[in-house]
């Protein structure tokens, strides 16, 4: 049996990049890897300025086998989870290994530990490190780079969870929608024409010059919208505010769209073209040269991903979703996107799965969350 040695990383900003930069190693030659933006990576494991960490804790473990660094994984306690679903659970995220039981053993056994010692229950994962960031295992759909913030990981990660004895504790959908074919769904046209003539309703799309107060309707809808999903967080004014911040450059404001009702903002979409088309050839790095690539070369993306589309519960069961669907996909074909995908959605969420369908829309990925109690 080789020697495995687990370190505790001291999250400094020399052990972040070491931490982050492993993922290398694991996806040397692989061209469906995206690799990640480095600084965005550095940004989110920063626990003095992330607002995440104003009520969650992250440790970092290395693994080393003989010597040489061979896995890493983080433990996480997210205290505004457990409060929000009365639950008294821990995760793990940002897992990558070897394909050795060995080494994956060791991590989980590390991390399992660390969460043990602060009176949790159960441990899931992984979660990057929260289900508002990139979240589970990619468990099909290994022939196809992943879309922007969704993950993607070597397909024998699925048997060094299973071997460990992790369980499944959620599965997560990504549909594919191809929009020439959306566009002849004729049950759709007629739900959201129905839908939006019923509701009287007014569709906007985003003012960035009132960046601020746009982001107040946004806030408005999203912790209503999703509160009642397995697994959400609600996100405090402050994460909202630096997520929006990272993805305002990267904004297409004719596909984040808000529906009106009388007036009142109802429901939120946001679309993101799909820059991981571009990023894969970036390597991690944004500058100095590549950040001109991100407008040079947007227009050579051709796939977005429906990251958020959410109705306030009053207004749900009526069709908006419909209405949202149809004017996305218009909007996206007049910019030369023809693909979509609309991820994640909770396995057992049925209304969205229906809306998904009535977009003529495939599951074509699933992702799985697993749990194991410690």
């Amino acid at each position: 049996m080789s020697n495995i040695e687990i370190k505790t990383l001291e999250p400094t900003k020399s052990n972040i990049k070491k931490f982050i930069k492993f993922a290398w190693k694991i996806y040397k030659g692989d061209p469906n890897w995206v690799p990640p933006l480095l600084m965005d990576k550095m940004k989110i494991l920063n626990q003095k300025k992330n607002p995440f960490f104003k009520t969650a804790e992250l440790e970092m473990f290395m693994a080393y086998k003989d010597g040489v660094p061979v896995g890493r994984i983080a433990a996480i306690k997210n205290d505004t989870h457990n409060k929000v679903h009365n639950e008294n659970i821990g995760f793990f995220g940002f897992f990558e290994a070897i394909n050795d039981q060995e080494v994956a053993n060791a991590l989980l056994d590390k991390a399992k530990e660390w969460l043990q010692s602060r009176g949790l229950n159960a441990m899931r994962g992984p979660a990057n490190p929260s289900s508002n960031d990139e979240y589970a295992m990619l468990l099909e759909g290994f022939d196809d780079p992943p879309r922007l913030m969704m993950t993607y990981n070597p397909k024998y990660y699925l048997d060094l969870m299973d071997n460990y004895g992790m369980q499944k504790a959620k599965d997560l959908y990504a549909y594919k929608i191809d929009n020439p074919k959306l566009l002849k769904s004729e049950k759709l046209i007629r739900v959201a024409e129905i839908a939006a003539k019923r509701s009287k309703v007014v569709i906007e799309q985003i003012d960035l010059k009132k960046f601020k107060s746009e982001l107040e309707r946004v806030k408005f809808v999203y912790n209503q919208a999703w509160a009642p999903n397995w697994g959400f967080i609600p996100m405090t004014d402050e994460e909202i505010d630096n997520l929006a911040k990272e993805l305002k450059p990267l904004v297409e404001p004719s596909l984040v769209l808000f529906a009106k009702i009388d007036g009142k903002t109802v429901a939120f979409a946001l679309v993101m073209l799909d820059f991981n088309e571009l990023f894969i050839d970036f390597n991690g790095k944004l500058f100095p040269f590549n950040v001109i690539k991100l407008f040079t070369q947007r227009k050579k993306i051709s796939w977005a991903r429906v990251l958020t589309l959410g109705i306030i519960p009053e207004y749900q069961k009526r069709g908006l979703d419909a209405v949202l669907y149809y004017e996305i996909t218009k909007r996206a074909e007049k910019l030369g996107i023809l693909k979509g995908e609309a991820s994640w959605i909770l396995e057992d969420n049925e209304m969205m799965k229906r809306g998904a369908d009535v977009m003529n829309g495939e599951i074509y990925k699933k992702y799985r969350v697993y749990q194991i109690d410690i």
